[in-house]
């Protein structure tokens, strides 16, 4: 189904079929709009380093829970008049190898919807952008949703899972909802992320420690790389069955006390790994170590709480909703936190209305 706006132009309203559009010679001088909202996640057992770069096969699976309150909003416009992609992040004009990582992510899209027209891609995140909170899983995922919408390609989840993998590998777990696992078909190779529970399966709430809104000098794609040259990644992977076992049933019966435990070890493990790689990557400040004993003194006190961290200095601070405030204002406290941003499980990537507000 289709519908005219007043400036004459097609968007399109629902999806039948993956079926190239090319055959409808009318779409030849029109241009397509989308827009779509995804959500960042934090992993409880984390993604460290890939097994086949080409296809991005992680070296191990992972577990997620997609993170509320924080968002980024993504709208695709393509245009025949175009000559190549533009892409405009949070109001600024994007160049260099960011534009390029967006144009040679969307020529997948285009592969698969048998065109070679170019897009205008607006996108806004409401929290900061390269410092550990997952900016680009929330980005990539916005942008599979947005640029295969607006070509009129209606994938499964599983698709549109497996698609956004190849421009973030953590893409692929915000594009499900709530609490989300990250697999590996272990007959075809295709890598893509599934929900284990919905978002309103447990009142978590993640109490993200702002530490830093600066972007981190190595960024996570370039970090991974380097991970098999350290001497513990090789422990690290054999041990992740237990441990995402351990975590998916912790978080399928409620049982935080297992879920503190695997999540605070899962995330030193990887942190253990960027400091002993070669070249060693920091990612810890020591903000980031008075909150996580901040975390440990409050654990003794009796909190429901446990920390952990991705590629960056901020801390997500993982709590029960009826405690979060009182954590909050803790958190406040300690110095050198310099905000203190919150978010209960999120549900999926889904598409908005055109000019609709995140």
């Amino acid at each position: 189904m289709w519908c005219v706006s007043k400036a004459n132009t097609f968007q399109f309203t629902a999806f039948h079929q993956l079926t190239p559009l090319a055959q409808y010679g009318i779409l030849l001088v029109m241009k397509m709009h989308a827009t779509a909202l995804a959500h960042p996640n934090i992993a409880f057992i984390k993604y460290w380093g890939l097994e086949d770069e080409a296809r991005r096969i992680p070296s191990n699976g992972s577990i997620s829970m997609n993170i509320g309150g924080l968002a980024t909003t993504t709208t695709v416009a393509f245009d025949s008049d175009l000559k190549e992609d533009t892409f405009t992040l949070n109001g600024d004009h994007v160049t260099g190898q960011g534009l390029l990582r967006v144009q040679h992510f969307m020529d997948r899209i285009r592969r698969l919807a048998d065109t070679t027209r170019h897009a205008h891609i607006t996108s806004h995140n409401n929290f900061p952008m390269g410092a550990g909170l997952a900016s680009s899983a929330s980005g990539f995922a916005a942008l599979a949703l947005a640029g295969t919408a607006a070509l009129g390609l209606e994938l499964t989840d599983r698709q549109l899972s497996s698609l956004a993998h190849f421009g973030s590998g953590s893409a692929c777990r915000s594009i499900p909802g709530g609490f989300v696992e990250w697999l590996v078909d272990p007959l075809t190779g295709e890598s893509y992320a599934v929900s284990i529970a919905p978002f309103d399966h447990w009142k978590l709430v993640d109490c993200i420690a702002i530490l830093s809104d600066q972007h981190k000098p190595v960024g996570s794609e370039a970090g991974m790389r380097m991970a098999g040259s350290s001497p513990l990644q090789e422990a690290r992977v054999a041990d992740v069955d237990r441990r995402l076992e351990t975590c998916r049933q912790a978080i399928l019966n409620r049982d935080f006390e297992s879920l503190a435990k695997v999540t605070e070890l899962d995330s030193n493990m990887m942190h253990a790994v960027m400091m002993t790689a070669d070249p060693p990557l920091y990612y810890w400040q020591p903000e980031s170590l008075a909150v996580m004993s901040a975390v440990k003194a409050w654990q003794q006190e009796g909190f429901p709480i446990t920390f952990t961290l991705d590629a960056g200095p901020n801390v997500h601070v993982i709590t029960t909703q009826g405690v979060s405030k009182e954590i909050i204002n803790r958190l406040h406290r300690i110095p050198g936190v310099l905000a203190v941003l919150t978010g209960a499980p999120a549900g999926a990537a889904r598409l908005l209305p055109q000019d609709s507000p995140s």
